[in-house]
């Protein structure tokens, strides 16, 4: 077969590997599990991946594998043909477990990976106002600015405005106050107005939900997790890579022994067992 790169995968007609046809019902349930943009472009997916578990269990029978299906915790079981395909792989695609230097080496190259997230405590003010009513907007914004001129005049005033003011009534209650924050826990720009500011300042963050007078408390910047404490979760990432290239490789070996109609396998791109 042809094991050269390709973008354009003409539409099957009939697909085979070396003589098993791969019914078209097949691939149509197949589908499913390889969402595209396109239905054409899941269709020569979902065809792809039969075609690799076509060439496993094929290379599996001839070699005389014969796995005793696992089940797991939930008391799913295999079926005999995923036991055989797992055992062909466990045995043929060997590859080796990354070694302290290459661990060390991983973690010295991307440190910022293994950084502990800042951590903020902060209280605000907001303004609501929604981003489609550039009117309500404006007055918001107006309002904020007069606010946030008080609340610079005098920090004690804070609470008050908060309980007073701002239309987010669960933390206006607690005086504005949010508690600890971390990356993710609030809406994109209010989090990057955070990160711009120090503790004891007071700034406006514009959101979708309309302006936020922003009291930053405390910040406690993240520390990179030793490399003790890594090495675990960086052995695993490297581990699973070379796995994925390892068996992509053997796939393509196969692919290329075999005889297979209907669709181009590229080498590159081989598609592994969901």
């Amino acid at each position: 077969m042809d094991c050269s790169v390709t973008n354009a995968l003409p539409k099957p007609k009939t697909i085979s590997v070396n003589g098993a046809v791969i019914a078209r019902e097949v691939i149509a349930r197949e589908v499913q599990n390889h969402p595209a943009e396109k239905p054409v472009l899941a269709w020569h997916a979902a065809a792809r991946a039969l075609v690799v578990r076509e060439l496993l269990l094929q290379e599996s029978r001839r070699l005389g594998i014969e796995a005793e299906p696992l089940r797991d915790p939930e008391g799913r079981s295999e079926t005999p043909e995923e036991a055989a395909m797992r055992v062909l792989i466990e045995r043929e695609v060997v590859t080796p477990a990354p070694d302290e230097a290459a661990c060390l080496r991983f973690y010295q190259q991307n440190r910022e990976r293994f950084r502990c997230g800042d951590l903020y405590e902060a209280a605000h003010i907001l303004i609501a106002a929604p981003r489609s009513d550039m009117t309500a907007r404006t007055r918001a914004r107006a309002t904020a600015d007069r606010i946030l001129s008080a609340a610079r005049d005098d920090p004690g005033l804070f609470a008050e405005l908060a309980r007073s003011q701002s239309d987010c009534k669960t933390s206006a209650e607690n005086g504005g106050r949010l508690g600890q924050l971390t990356r993710g826990q609030t809406v994109r720009e209010f989090e990057a107005a955070l990160q711009r500011m120090r503790p004891g300042e007071f700034a406006i963050a514009e959101t979708r939900y309309g302006f936020h007078v922003v009291r930053l408390d405390h910040h406690a910047p993240g520390q990179v997790l030793p490399f003790e404490l890594a090495r675990e979760r960086i052995a695993d990432y490297l581990a699973t890579g070379v796995q994925h290239r390892a068996l992509a490789q053997y796939v393509s070996v196969l692919a290329c022994r075999a005889e297979i109609t209907g669709i181009t396998l590229a080498a590159s791109a081989s598609p592994l067992v969901q």
